[in-house]
This record gives C-alpha cells, sequence and structure tokens, in this order.
C-alpha cells in the first residue's frame, strides 16, 4: 500500500499530457516537457489501487486531457469503488459515450466544490454549448462544474449567466511571473537558488514516476519512486532542492485547500 500522509492536500493522476487544445497560457505547456511513456490500464489500476487515502481527499484524474488516454474508460471502472475520484477536463469528451460508461456515483462525493471541474478555454470552448453539456450532465445525477482562468474579460460575465443557471461557475487566477498571488515570489525571480522544500502533494506522471511538485514534473527530475514499486514512502519533511527560483507558480501560489480555505501553498520552503 501506499500510505499518503496526514500533511498531504492534493493527489494527481496526470494519466497523459496529450491535448487537443493548444492554449497558449496552459500550465503544461513547456518545450522541454519530458515525453513520457503512457502507462496501460492494468499498471494505472494496479498502482491507483495500491494508493491508501482518506475520504476528503480524492485522487484526481488530470493531464493534459486525461479523456484521450486510451484506456480512459476502462481505468476509470476499475479503480477500487471505496477510493475517491475527482476529474479535471475540458469537456472535449462526447458526453453520449461518457455517461454511457461512467456511473454518477464514480465521481461524486461530500465536498464544498464539484468532482467533475470543466476547464473553460477562451477561443476554444463555446459558452453555450459547455452550459448545455454542465446542465444535461447535471441533471442526470453527476457533480459538475466549471473553472476557469481569470484571463478573458467575458469570463465575469460567464460567471454571472452561470449562476442564472444553478451552474457551479468559479475563477482560477492567472498565473506567470508578473501575475498572480505567491507564499514565496522570490521562488519566480530565474536564478536557481538551493533551499529546503516540504512537500504537501502526490503527483503521478504518465509513465507512473512519483514527483513532488509540478516543477520536477514537467521536467522530469528528482522522482522519488514509482507507482509500482513494491515500497513506496511518501516524503513528509524537508528535501534538498538546487531549483528554488525556477520554482513552478502551482507549487508556490497561495490558493484554497480541499475543504476550500483561503492561504494554502503546496510547499513549505525555508533557508530560501
Amino acid at each position: 500500500m501506499i500510505e499518503i500522509p496526514k500533511s498531504y492536500n492534493y493527489i494527481s493522476a496526470f494519466l497523459t499530457f496529450k491535448c487537443n487544445l493548444n492554449c497558449s497560457y496552459c500550465i503544461n505547456k513547456y518545450d522541454n516537457l519530458p515525453k513520457y511513456k503512457t502507462m496501460d490500464a492494468r499498471d494505472w489500476v494496479v498502482g491507483l489501487n495500491r494508493i491508501k487515502t482518506r475520504k476528503d481527499l480524492p485522487i484526481t484524474i488530470s493531464g493534459g486531457e486525461p479523456t484521450l488516454h486510451p484506456d480512459f474508460y476502462t481505468i476509470v471502472s476499475w479503480i477500487d469503488k471505496n477510493i475517491p475520484l475527482d476529474l479535471l477536463t475540458n469537456g472535449k469528451f462526447c458526453t453520449d459515450v461518457f455517461m454511457c460508461k461512467i456511473n454518477p456515483r464514480r465521481f461524486k462525493r461530500q465536498a464544498k466544490y464539484a468532482s467533475i471541474r470543466f476547464s473553460y478555454h477562451p477561443n476554444y470552448t463555446k459558452i453555450l454549448s459547455l452550459f448545455k453539456k454542465v446542465l444535461r450532465m447535471k441533471n442526470k445525477g453527476y457533480s459538475v462544474g466549471i473553472w476557469a482562468v481569470n484571463k478573458d474579460p467575458r469570463v465575469n460575465i460567464y460567471r454571472l449567466a452561470a449562476k442564472t443557471l444553478g451552474i457551479d461557475f468559479r475563477l482560477k487566477e492567472f498565473l506567470d511571473k508578473k501575475h498572480g498571488t505567491y507564499k514565496y515570489p522570490e521562488a519566480l525571480d530565474g536564478v536557481a537558488k538551493e533551499c529546503l522544500c516540504k512537500p504537501s502533494e502526490l503527483l503521478i506522471a504518465p509513465d507512473g514516476r512519483l514527483f513532488r511538485c509540478h516543477h520536477d514534473l514537467y521536467h522530469g527530475v528528482n522522482s522519488y519512486g514509482h507507482i509500482l514499486d513494491k515500497k513506496v514512502k511518501l516524503p513528509e519533511d524537508y528535501l534538498p532542492c538546487e531549483n528554488y527560483g525556477n520554482c513552478n507558480p502551482c507549487d508556490i501560489k497561495l490558493k484554497f485547500d480541499r475543504f476550500q480555505r483561503k492561504g494554502h501553498c503546496a510547499v513549505t520552503i525555508k533557508n530560501g
């Protein structure tokens, strides 16, 4: 079993980094993004079923666009039903196929936000079509909502429209070196420094390797194990890092935790 420390706030399984969109502001868009091999359904299911998590800490199925994994429906269907799951998706999948293969209970739990979170992408998503998809799935019992990066000035209008339709529509900060609310702003100054860093997230790459932060995941460095390893101990203490200054914005921003408490940061850094 893979024991999840009590201090951990997030678990994400990146089934694939493939995506059918090409947004300029994508947090996964790196020229040097590793070409991870894609694990098949069996390995994903065996690995994820080893994770001993809690009801309030789901495994988030993400990507890229996770539904592009050739075994997406098999993986979701075969994961132990006692393991809570969330889904991050751009919503480009076929609604009929999804509802035929995935029971509404598979992505539903007691939480202050939707288990299936659609991401709105300006220039790639027709907002009315997305509203229709969300309402259709919601009426069938799925826990669904829309999350949008606060990049397009129209999103506030869309959020008000969504409210009148009874759709949960939330905004996320646009993140780069000039935008965002960060606990460690100097972590983005581009000057690599040594520090000690304590993680609170389990990030699983498409090939099953385990990483402590998005920087390491997106660069393919400092993996501390594999989801199929016989013995896996997730790091709970401070670990040395030589990349402080080149951190990923997702790792050092101030955000809401899984209980929707504001002010959480994915890492704790000292000696930086």
